[in-house]
């Protein structure tokens, strides 16, 4: 018999569905942090974080009990598009179609960007510059774009990934993150950013 430890999220979530509430907290632990990491950069604060994670895990018991999950996919990918139709919602309750304003607690340090390069302070001292200025701009990035360059680059999800997340075609999918790369060059043409390593 294998062990809670060795199956897969998809065949914890049956478990779960079949009464075992150990197979949930092994999900919930295998799950937070990718899920809460996604959420944050999105929504750019903390405590609102906080409360769209928990909604999400609320939605995800509440699906998982009714018997709505099917292993036909990732459990990742299903919860993370929980989540981005919890974001939806509060976003409209907030009426929020605009640019979301970059706050002093989410500098997106937690995003890595360190490895980038291995040699040197001047080096060191230029990608740290670098990651600074693109941080800043994804900052400035429309929500929808900024949620694509996030998936794509920090959580490394193909576009059909993406897609079925934030449900909507891949086109779409692919169109914002054209529009988020075309923004973030006009942004480091009209700031004169050099967005390269030598």
């Amino acid at each position: 018999m294998k062990y809670l430890e060795e199956m897969s999220d998809e065949e914890l979530a049956l478990k779960y569905i079949d009464g075992n509430n150990r197979a949930f907290d092994l999900l919930l632990s295998r799950n937070q942090s990718k899920l809460f990491s996604y959420i944050l950069f999105v929504v750019r604060d903390q405590d609102t974080a906080n409360d769209i994670f928990q909604e999400t895990f609320v939605k995800v018991i509440t699906k998982l009990h009714q018997r709505k999950y099917t292993t036909s996919g990732k459990f990742g990918a299903w919860i993370m598009r929980i989540a981005h139709n919890v974001i939806m919602d509060w976003y409209r309750e907030q009426k929020a179609e605009r640019i979301v304003e970059p706050t002093e607690d989410n500098d997106l340090s937690n995003l890595g960007g360190k490895d980038l390069l291995d040699s040197g302070i001047e080096n060191q001292f230029i990608r740290e510059q670098v990651m600074t200025d693109v941080k800043k701009m994804m900052n400035m990035l429309p929500a929808t774009q900024r949620e694509v360059v996030f998936m794509r680059f920090y959580q490394q999800l193909s576009f059909k990934e993406i897609a079925e997340t934030t449900n909507v075609s891949i086109n779409t999918a692919l169109g914002r993150m054209r529009y988020a790369i075309l923004n973030l060059r006009r942004m480091a043409k009209e700031h004169d950013m050099a967005l390269q390593f030598d």
